[in-house]
Order: C-alpha cells, then structure tokens, then sequence
C-alpha cells in the first residue's frame, strides 16, 4: 500500500493512522472539478489522455465523471455492470485444509466486518474502479478493547491521485510535491482494476468509452440543431443600401424572432422574405448516436442483447450467448475486488489483531460461482451414471444441484419405498428408493 504515517509518541507501531490523510493535505478537500468535457474537442481529448500517461490524472479522472454523469446510456450500462456483483453470493472462509482455530478465526472476521455500516456502498465505490482504473476509500478505525476495527471508508475522486515521474504504475497523493505523497499504511483500501492491460491511466474502460462518448457528443448536438429549424421556413431579410450596422442589427434580430415567436417588426423600408421550409432527413445523426452507444454496450457488457436490441439479428440463443459473455465479465470483476479486499481490508484486520498468523492463512472473501443445474434433468441423468456404475461424491453433486450440506444435527428429507412423499428422517440418515 505505502508507507506509513509517522506515529505519535503514544502510539505504538502496531497501530493504524489516527487521522485522515485528506485533511493533513488541507488544499485536497477543497480542490474541485473542471469538468473537461465542456466544450471538447478531438484536439483536447487527445491533451488530457496524454497529460494523464505522464502522471497527472486530474483531467482525465474529471473528464471520466462527466461521461458517467452526462451520458444516460452509459451510466445505464455501468450501472448494470457494478450492481451486478451485489447480487453474488459470497462469504468469508478459512484457509485450506484449517485448523479448529483458523475456523475460528474465520468466524471472527466475519464479526469485525459487522461494524462497516454499508458493505454495499463500499463495494459499489470499490468497483469505480472499472472505469478509472482504481478507486480510492479511506478507512477510518476504531478501538474497542483489545481490537482495532475500522468503522467507515470514505470515498475520494481519483482526481487527488498522481503517478510519479517514471513510475506509472505506482499511486501517489497530489500533497503538491513532484512525486506526491504515499499513503498511509492501513490508511486506504485502493483497488486497482484492470479492464485491459496497460499502467494505471490507461487500464480503466473510460479510455476505450471516450471516443464513442465523443462522437455521440456531436451527433446529438447536430440532431438538436436540426429538429430546431426543421419544418421551418428559411427568411432572408433584406435592408436597403446605406443602411446602418444598427439597423442590420434590428433586421437580424427580427428575423430570429419571427421564426420562433412568428411575429416582429421591422423598420420600413425593409422586407422579410420567405423560402422552402427547411428539409433532411434525421437518420445520419440517428445512425452515429445508435453506433455509439452499440459501442458503448459492447464495450462495458460484452454485448449488445443484453440492453438492447436490433430486431433483425437479435435471438433467443444470441441473447444467451451474450448474457454469457457478461457472466465472466462481473466474474472476473469480482475475483480482482475479491483480491484487493483480501489484501489491503482483510490483511489490515489480521496484522493488526492477530499478528502472529502467517499471512499466508489469513481468511479471505469468496464468492460462489458455481452454476446449479436443472433439477429434474440433472437428478435423471446422475441416476443413469450412478447405475453405470460411475462413483459420484456427494459434495459435488450437493454444489451442482445448490443443495448444501446439512450440518451433523439437522434433519433430512429421504423418500418413502412407497409412494413419492418427502419425510423427515433421523439426522445424517440416507435413503435411495430402488
């Protein structure tokens, strides 16, 4: 993560930071967004991603916000892409093969856990880092007896975050200095998100999402600008010669008037003529802004069926193969969370707490991406195997069907030899019917 902040006389080494490193470096708090895509140009855009590979990722972090918030598609989509992790079953687990006190500990960090007050926000802000590249939260801890335990993260823009000169791929706080300042160990929970390989300014999916972003950008500027005067018809106004800039003025500005408020006056000896109403077609504009945002979707969904479709090629089995294709994308974007929690979250708890333990067998957070089977064709088709002769373990089987183990004192379900009923059966009891 960093290096630490040097401790206070009354704290020991063992101890997470007291304060917040934003509010040592006062001027961050107050530091506030340009918003870059006002006006943006090919010319620019190309400025701020250059600025951003040679360290300053201020801009490029501005721009990627305004995307989020000034395009509804790709907000939409984004949105669908982090949420979909909130849904994934998980849960904290020991080490392989534990032992009784790595169970244990395991049922513990579950408990120092329980005092975040939101998990789901702070997953959502930790995927941020889908489109940027990382995201940053900064922890703040609490003692409580003999326990350090942390009881919020806040979320910071990327924009206070710099690479240093010849490092890109190393993270540092814009304190004002060249290189900018380290954060604190056990100060932050920064999780680095690889949508595609390069460093840190170059690995978000906003770098791949700028360009359509700003080619929808024009094409519904000039959409806009069509639908304003379509229909209407074009006036030419004409002045007599010797006519004062002025009066030209006046003549202009009742020519715009006229067109929307279909009245104005004009001085005499002037005229306003009329000619064909304005015509085109809309689709050009149409075309591009549907290009776009099919990019856009592809982009961040792996597909286009999953949010929309073309109603020529579009099909049920298509449909499938792209909800697929999105399935291994919240995977793996879960598996890299799932990573940095364990590491910088989990791994702070463990060293602080239980610092005697390996770090090698700390408990960590899995999610469960086992795909359950079709009940009925998978019971018919495990019976078939079974009578071939084919040595099917319980657990797996258990996992396929989504049934869990029942635990030493639950009680069962088993079948009568009779008819087919469920009954409940002695505890561990196990009963096939012929």
């Amino acid at each position: 993560m960093g290096k630490k902040r040097k401790s206070n006389s009354n704290q020991s080494n063992s101890a997470p930071p007291e304060a917040s490193q934003i509010a040592e470096v006062g001027w961050l708090s107050q530091s506030f967004a340009d918003h870059p895509s006002r006006g943006l140009t090919p010319q620019r855009l190309h400025q701020i991603l250059i600025a951003a590979e040679q360290g300053d990722l201020a801009a490029q972090s501005d721009l990627f916000n305004d995307m989020e918030e000034r395009d509804t598609h790709l907000f939409s989509e984004l949105s669908k892409r982090k949420r979909a992790n909130l849904s994934l079953a998980y849960q904290i687990e020991p080490p392989p093969n534990p032992t009784p006190e790595e169970k244990k500990q395991a049922i513990e960090l579950v408990e120092w856990l329980g005092e975040l007050d939101d998990t789901e926000q702070m997953t959502l802000d930790a995927l941020d880092a889908i489109g940027h590249g990382f995201s940053a939260q900064e922890l703040s801890w609490s003692r409580y007896g003999n326990l350090w335990l942390i009881n919020g993260m806040e979320y910071q823009p990327q924009r206070l975050f710099q690479t240093p000169i010849g490092q890109p791929n190393v993270l540092r706080l814009r304190d004002g200095s060249i290189n900018g300042a380290e954060p604190w160990e056990m100060g932050w929970f920064i999780h680095r998100h690889k949508a595609k390989s390069g460093y840190i300014s170059r690995s978000g999916l906003h770098r791949i999402l700028v360009w359509p972003y700003l080619f929808k950008n024009y094409a519904t500027r000039d959409l806009a600008e069509f639908l304003e005067i379509y229909g209407l018809p074009m006036r030419i106004g004409k002045y007599p010669p010797g006519s004062t800039e002025q009066e030209k003025r006046t003549l202009l500005r009742a020519v715009t008037v006229l067109g929307h408020n279909a009245a104005g006056i004009i001085p005499q000896g002037m005229a306003i003529e009329f000619q064909n109403a304005a015509s085109g077609q809309s689709d050009p504009f149409e075309y591009m802004i549907k290009w776009a945002e099919m990019s856009i979707s592809k982009a961040i969904l792996g597909g286009t069926l999953t949010s929309q479709a073309d109603g020529k090629s579009s099909t049920n089995a298509l449909g499938k193969v792209h909800e697929e294709a999105f399935n291994r994308i919240v995977e793996s974007d879960a598996k890299q969370f799932a990573r940095s929690f364990n590491q910088q979250v989990i791994g702070a708890l463990m060293q602080l707490n239980r610092p005697e333990v390996d770090p090698r067998r700390y408990p960590r957070l899995v999610y469960d991406f086992t795909e359950t089977a079709d009940l009925q064709s998978f019971s018919e088709s495990l019976e078939r195997f079974v009578r071939l002769g084919f040595k099917v373990g319980r657990e797996w089987a258990q996992k396929r069907a989504g049934i869990p183990t029942p635990g030493d004192q639950e009680e069962t379900l088993t079948l009568n030899p009779g008819p087919a009923s469920a009954v409940v059966a002695a505890p561990n009891q196990l009963s096939i019917a012929a």
